[in-house]
């Protein structure tokens, strides 16, 4: 662990800053969660450019070299634009649009003049009467 580990604040000698979020998945348990990012980016004395991430103020190993779940500390995590966290979790909490199943229909028996008529089952070769040449 470097030595600015730890430490908050912008660090000096910052020649820029860009700010990046990221949604993770933990595809072992599931968890979720999103985070903000201060991406300084640095030139050091031999003139070699390199950035340093820090989050709620805090220095911090790169999200992109080797995320971590929180929960259960498994390193197989997904790494996403941010929002789709916090989009899946709306998701979940939104009343379902898809009805519920309907139940079994049953078609009347009598016809629309009230009589009875004889229940016919369909094959595909009635289908295909209409279609078939005659012979000659």
């Amino acid at each position: 662990m470097s030595e600015i580990a730890g430490q908050t604040g912008l660090r000096a000698g910052a020649t820029a800053v860009v700010n990046e979020s990221y949604s993770f998945a933990c595809m072992r348990c599931g968890h979720g969660w999103e985070q903000s990012y201060e991406i300084e980016h640095h030139t050091d004395a031999a003139g070699h450019e390199f950035v340093i991430y820090v989050a709620d103020g805090k220095v911090v190993p790169s999200p992109l070299s080797k995320p971590e779940c929180h929960h259960c500390d498994s390193h197989v995590v997904r790494i996403m634009r941010p929002g789709r966290v916090a989009s899946a979790r709306d998701a979940t909490h939104r009343p379902s649009r898809v009805p519920p199943p309907a139940g079994p229909v049953e078609a009347p028996a009598a016809g629309a003049d009230g009589e009875e008529r004889e229940h016919h089952h369909w094959h595909l070769s009635d289908l295909l009467h209409p279609f078939q040449r005659k012979a000659s």
